[in-house]
């Protein structure tokens, strides 16, 4: 009987389940107003980091907290198209006082239906349209405005010969030639709470607050996501003088029984005895390991990012590490986030086999290592005296541990 045992184990060994990937994610506390935004910032760089690693299964905020759709941006969308192929069937017919009154109610939805869209393809055509019926009854002018508009929508929008005649497309190119078309400007973009994705007309730009500059005046699709907030979009309209938009952003109901723990995270977090709050939030969250941290901004100091790489099963503290960001002029913002994200796997056995090795001989270094072995005011000699008695805390440089 035991020998049949010992026969059956390899067969059962092998029929064994795989392991479950560990849960994880990346979650920063911003600690003051400053620091909203480059708190999203440094968790989207965090968690990309993470996906470079086997045996995680990563869950991003927006997969945490939820990022819906604007319901009413999502209706209004439904009706614009609707409406689109209307004024189109009556501008074919040659109906124009209907296509134009059509294309108005169109456009009224589609500007309405900006944050539901992730392209300009039917409210440009809406536009090109619109400016072609008011070319037929013979306002040039106001044609001229809505070809603007276009252009600053979607500068390379082709018009289509079959359904434009050769006048209204010369008037197009007429348009693009002149001095109105070469006018630019500038947006600031605000959010409460800082932090949004910014994309203009599709194209990202940045985290609010962030200024746009060098747009072509007119009109413009302005896009706003931030994880846990439902999606913002509007009309932006560009003038010559430089213009702001403030937007305020409506919290998911996941997002607001999370941000309820915040402030006893980060109080905890900081301890090196188990965090009952991480392991409450991993619990709510659904995640085994984070690395969850805080961010302060600092002024003219830079920014400051304490993070620990956590078990939320248990609450303890894997490893720790604390860095200072001098601004994101050559994008070492991404480059530290990840190598401090290699520090803190790798350091804390947690686990993960790292998918992609670099070649950069800098890579896993977070440009303190060496310190201590500087020749700062005497402090090799101390150093070296201290590696000859023997002390436990050689080596260390006050960074390992909060």
């Amino acid at each position: 009987m035991k020998a049949l045992v010992l026969a059956l184990l390899p067969a059962v060994a092998l029929a064994a389940p795989p392991p479950t990937p560990r849960r994880v994610s990346a979650l920063l506390i911003p600690m003051d107003q400053g620091a909203e935004s480059n708190s999203v910032k440094f968790e989207t760089y965090m968690n990309e980091a993470l996906e470079q690693f086997s045996g995680f299964t990563v869950r991003k905020p927006e997969e945490l907290f939820g990022m819906p759709a604007d319901d009413e941006a999502e209706a209004s969308l439904k009706r614009g198209s609707k409406g689109l192929e209307e004024s189109l069937a009556a501008y074919e017919a040659r109906e124009y006082e209907d296509a134009e009154r059509k294309l108005r109610a169109t456009l009224k939805e589609l500007h309405q239906a900006i944050g539901a869209m992730r392209s300009c393809a039917d409210l440009c055509e809406a536009t090109a349209l619109y400016a072609a019926v008011l070319h037929q009854r013979g306002d040039i002018e106001e044609a001229k405005l809505n070809l603007i508009d276009l252009m600053a929508l979607n500068p390379t929008f082709e018009l289509n010969p079959k359904r434009y005649n050769k006048d209204f497309i010369s008037l197009r190119a007429q348009v693009a030639t002149s001095r109105s078309a070469a006018l630019r400007g500038s947006a600031v973009v605000k959010s409460r709470p800082a932090g949004a994705r910014v994309y203009v007309d599709g194209e990202f730009q940045g985290y609010t607050p962030v200024t746009v500059s060098t747009m072509q005046v007119g009109n413009h699709m302005l896009r706003l996501d931030r994880p846990g907030f439902r999606q913002h979009g509007q009309l932006l309209e560009v003038t010559p003088d430089d213009v702001e938009v403030n937007a305020e952003l409506t919290p998911t109901n996941n997002y607001k029984k999370y941000d309820s723990q915040l402030d006893k995270v980060a109080t905890e977090i900081i301890k090196t005895t188990p965090s009952q709050a991480a392991v409450a939030m991993g619990k709510s969250l659904s995640i085994d390991r984070g690395l969850v941290g805080t961010v302060k901004d600092l002024g003219p100091n830079g920014t400051e990012v304490v993070v620990g790489f956590f078990d939320l099963r248990n609450g303890k503290k894997i490893a720790s590490r604390r860095v200072v960001l001098q601004g994101d002029e050559y994008g070492q913002e991404k480059a530290e986030m990840v190598r401090l994200v290699n520090y803190l796997v790798n350091n804390g056995m947690g686990g993960g086999e790292q998918k992609v090795k670099s070649s950069d001989p800098l890579d896993n270094r977070h440009g303190m290592e060496d310190w201590n072995g500087e020749d700062q005011g005497g402090r090799r000699r101390v150093t070296e005296k201290r590696k000859k008695d023997g002390d436990p805390l050689d080596t260390v440089n006050g960074t390992e541990e909060w």
